[in-house]
């Protein structure tokens, strides 16, 4: 062999200076697709199922909401997890409030009450956006509610009154 040659090849394999010792082998460096195998064997070792189906995902955290659109979304009921993967967007809350409060429950409604009264209480000239929040959350109210009956009145008779005006 040429000494030339196997200096040159020992020089690109060293770590140091002159002197240290050489590697004995070629450092592997772990890539991301070893901790996602990792992730998946552990959540197929709980039972986690996929569901499908599922458009959209809200996380809220205090006034900023985490958004994730089309995610893939996994469960296991028995081990209380929920796997949400995909590319998430954070949002202000006022923000993406007109186009959730179909999806909020009766009791979610309630915790937006409280939510819109606080916004008030910041900003006494009332922004815009808060009012936007607060007649969207009474008009949800109101269509929830049934109206009450006026005494004297029918449905027959207020129908009447509807066709000849």
């Amino acid at each position: 062999m040429n000494v030339e040659k196997l200096r040159k090849m020992a020089g690109s394999v060293r770590t140091g200076g002159k002197g240290t010792m050489r590697r004995k082998k070629k450092a592997v460096h772990k890539t991301t697709t070893t901790d996602d195998k990792r992730l998946q064997s552990t959540l197929k070792r709980i039972g986690v199922n996929a569901i499908p189906a599922i458009e959209e995902v809200n996380i809220f955290k205090e006034d900023v909401v985490i958004q994730f659109i089309n995610p893939k979304v996994q469960a296991s009921v028995a081990a209380n997890t929920w796997v949400v993967s995909g590319t998430p967007q954070t949002k202000k809350l006022q923000d993406i409030l007109p186009q959730i409060i179909h999806q909020l429950g009766p009791d979610n409604l309630e915790n937006l009450k409280k939510l819109a009264e606080q916004f008030q209480k910041q900003a006494p000239g009332g922004a815009a956006g808060t009012d936007a929040a607060a007649g969207a959350v009474a008009a949800a109210e109101d269509d929830d509610e049934v109206p009450e009956l006026v005494a004297g009145e029918t449905f027959e008779a207020a129908a009447e009154e509807g066709h000849t005006s």
